[in-house]
C-alpha cells in the first residue's frame, strides 16, 4: 500500500507533467465511481420505482388501467399525489443539502486530506444507495429516506471533489480536465446502464420479476459506487490547508469552531468578488433547467408519453452514449471558444430541445431517442465548462467552500425547477406543461451569463489568465 508520506504534495498541481496526469486519471474515477448512481438510480429507475410503491400505498386496491386518485403523507404533513411524490421529495431534499453544503466546504479547505473527506462522503452514500434494494411493496417513506441521504451524501462529497480539481489541474487544463472527468462519468454510468438493462429486460428469463429486477439495479448502482471510490482514494495525494481562518486548528471544538469563523469570513469577503457571485447566480438558474431535466424525464417519459422502463433505459443508455462524446466534444470546442461562450452555446441548444420535448407525441419511440440524445449532446458540455469556469473564479485557499455553493446550486438549490414541475403537473394535470416551463431556467441564466466579465472575475480572484476565455 502506498505510505502516507507519498500522498502528500504541495499546494497546487504537481509540477512533473506526468505525475500532474497520472494524478489527473485518479480523480477523472470518482466522476466514473458515481455517475452510475446517477444515473441508474436518480435519472432512470428511483423515479417510476417509487412512484409506483407510493401508488400502492395510495390506492393499494388499484385496478390495472384504472387512476389514482389517493396521496401520501409527505413529511406526515402534506398530502400529495404519488406522481407528484418524487418531485416534491426532490425539492425538499434540496433544501436540506443547500443548508448543510457550506459547512462542509469550509471543512474541507481546513483539512490537509480531502482524499478521505471526499471518499468517506461517498462510502456513506454509496450504502444508502445500496439499501434501496430494501424498499418494497407499499414501503415509499423508506425509499424516500434513503434516497434523501444518499443524495445528501453525494453532494458532500462532489463539493470536496470539485475542490481537487484546482489541485490536480493547471489553469490552462481545467476545461479539458473537467470535460475529461465528465466525460468518463458518462462512460462508466452508460456501461452499468447496459448491465441494468439486460437485467430488466431480461427479468423473466433469470426468474426475476421486474420489481425485483430494478432493486437489484440500485443496489449495484450503489456497489459500484463504492467499489471505485477507491482509485481515488488510494491515487490523489494530499495537500497542506492554506488561507484557513485562526490557523489549522486541531482537535475537535478547534475545527468546529475554526469553520464557523471561516464560513462568516468567507460571506463577508464574497462581495469582494462579484462577477463570481453573478456566474453563480446564473448557475443556480441554467443548472436548475438541467438538474430538473435529468430528475423528471423518466417520469415525463412513463406517464406523460407512455414508456415502459425498458423503454427509458434505453434512452438514457443513447443519453450516456452521447454525452460521452459530447462531453469532450464541448472540451474542445471551449479551446477555440473559451468556456463562457461555449455554455452559452449550450443553454441555446437545451432551449430548443426542451421545447421540442413539449410538442413530442405520445408513444413516439424513435422521436424521444432522438430528443434523448440532443439532451446527451449538451448534457456533459454544460456541466464540465460551468464546474472548470467557477474554478477560475475562485481565490485560492477556499475552493471547497466556494464549491460548496455551487454545489448547492447544483444540488442544493435545484428545486425551483423540480418544484415549479411538480406544482404545474399539480395544478394543470399535464406534464407537457410542467416540461415547458423549464425552459424559462434556460433563458434567464444564459441572460444572467452573458452579463459575466470573466477576465474581471478571475483577476479579482487573483488567479492566472488563461489562454482562452
Amino acid at each position: 500500500m502506498t505510505s502516507s508520506r507519498s500522498r502528500t504534495a504541495p499546494p497546487g498541481p504537481l509540477a512533473d507533467p506526468a505525475a500532474r496526469r497520472r494524478e489527473q486519471r485518479s480523480w477523472y474515477v470518482y466522476d466514473w465511481a458515481n455517475s452510475a448512481f446517477v444515473t441508474t438510480v436518480g435519472t432512470v429507475l428511483i423515479g417510476p420505482y417509487l412512484t409506483a410503491v407510493a401508488t400502492a400505498s395510495a390506492c393499494p386496491d388499484l385496478a390495472e388501467g384504472d387512476e389514482c386518485t389517493g396521496t401520501v403523507a409527505l413529511l406526515g404533513l402534506f398530502d400529495v399525489s404519488p406522481g407528484s411524490l418524487v418531485p416534491f421529495l426532490i425539492s425538499i431534499s434540496t433544501v436540506v443539502i443547500a443548508l448543510l453544503l457550506p459547512f462542509v466546504g469550509a471543512v474541507a479547505d481546513r483539512s490537509s486530506r480531502k482524499r478521505v473527506l471526499m471518499a468517506r462522503f461517498g462510502w456513506a452514500g454509496a450504502a444508502f444507495a445500496t439499501a434501496l434494494f430494501l424498499v418494497t411493496g407499499s414501503d415509499w417513506a423508506l425509499g424516500a429516506t434513503l434516497l434523501v441521504l444518499a443524495n445528501a451524501c453525494l453532494a458532500a462529497s462532489l463539493t470536496v471533489y470539485d475542490a481537487i480539481l484546482v489541485d490536480v489541474a493547471t489553469m490552462d487544463e481545467r476545461d479539458g480536465v473537467s470535460s475529461r472527468g465528465w466525460a468518463l462519468g458518462y462512460l462508466g454510468g452508460f456501461l452499468l446502464l447496459l448491465v441494468n438493462l439486460g437485467i430488466v429486460l431480461g427479468a423473466e428469463t433469470l426468474g426475476l420479476s421486474e420489481s425485483t429486477a430494478v432493486r437489484i439495479s440500485l443496489a449495484m448502482a450503489g456497489l459500484w459506487w463504492a467499489g471505485f471510490t477507491l482509485v481515488p482514494y488510494l491515487g490523489l495525494r494530499d495537500r497542506p490547508a492554506t488561507d484557513v481562518v485562526g490557523g489549522p486548528d486541531r482537535g475537535v471544538s478547534g475545527l468546529v469552531g475554526g469553520t464557523f469563523r471561516q464560513l462568516a469570513d468567507t460571506f463577508r469577503e464574497a462581495r469582494n468578488y462579484p462577477q463570481t457571485l453573478l456566474f453563480l447566480l446564473a448557475y443556480v438558474l441554467f443548472n436548475d433547467g438541467v438538474q430538473t431535466v435529468i430528475a423528471v424525464s423518466s417520469i415525463y417519459g412513463s406517464l406523460e408519453l407512455g414508456f415502459a422502463t425498458d423503454q427509458l433505459i434505453i434512452a438514457i443508455v443513447v443519453v450516456q452514449a452521447v454525452a460521452f462524446g459530447g462531453a469532450l466534444l464541448f472540451g474542445r470546442v471551449a479551446r477555440v471558444l473559451g468556456a463562457k461562450r461555449t455554455i452559452l452555446l449550450s443553454l441555446v441548444i437545451w432551449t430548443v430541445v426542451v421545447g421540442t420535448a413539449y410538442l413530442l407525441p405520445a408513444g413516439e419511440f424513435g422521436l424521444f431517442v432522438g430528443l434523448a440524445a440532443g439532451i446527451g449532446l449538451v448534457l456533459g458540455g454544460t456541466q464540465a465548462l460551468s464546474r472548470s469556469l467557477f474554478s477560475q473564479l475562485v481565490p485560492f485557499g477556499k475552493q471547497a467552500e466556494y464549491f460548496s455553493l455551487y454545489q448547492a446550486a447544483e444540488r442544493g438549490t435545484s428545486w425551483f425547477g423540480t418544484f415549479t414541475f411538480g406544482v404545474v403537473q399539480m395544478v394543470t394535470g399535464s406534464f407537457r406543461l410542467s416540461i415547458l416551463a423549464v425552459v424559462a431556467f434556460f433563458v434567464l441564466g444564459g441572460l444572467l451569463l452573458l452579463r459575466v466579465d470573466v477576465r474581471k472575475g478571475i483577476t479579482d480572484a487573483g488567479n492566472e489568465l488563461p489562454a482562452v476565455l
